[in-house]
């Protein structure tokens, strides 16, 4: 919620004194009937452009940075998923193979074994 704050304040301050037409034209323009562009404004409104820009480059760097970091999170998961795929296909490759013998022996003994496991696991928790 503050970085949400904080763009919101950068973004006041980026667009601060912009209206739709234009920067506003009483900060620019004299009072004179020549219309000359006085220049003490000018330069006032050359230093506010140059913050602002200067803002700008800053948020984008930002943004980069962000962008740059969750991408490579992605990327990571992305291998992560690969790899846990890869071995619970392996384990269902074996299952498969257990179950489709018909050997009553094979599947007695992996009967048993669950059974002697889950005995031990629940006498161990007790």
């Amino acid at each position: 919620m503050n970085a949400r704050r904080d763009g919101r304040n950068n973004r006041v301050a980026l667009f601060d004194g912009i209206e739709e037409g234009g920067i506003r034209a009483s900060s620019l323009y004299s009072s004179s009937s020549s219309h000359e562009i006085d220049e003490h404004d000018n330069e006032q409104a050359l230093d506010g452009l140059q913050d602002r820009v200067n803002l700008l480059k800053r948020l984008s760097g930002d943004i980069n940075e962000e962008v740059d970091s969750h991408n490579r999170m992605l990327d990571r998961m992305g291998n992560d998923m690969d790899s846990s795929r890869g071995v619970l296909s392996g384990t269902m490759d074996k299952f498969k193979m257990v179950f489709e013998t018909k050997s009553s022996r094979r599947m007695f003994s992996l009967v048993a074994s669950f059974v002697v496991l889950f005995l031990i696991i629940y006498y161990l928790t007790r």
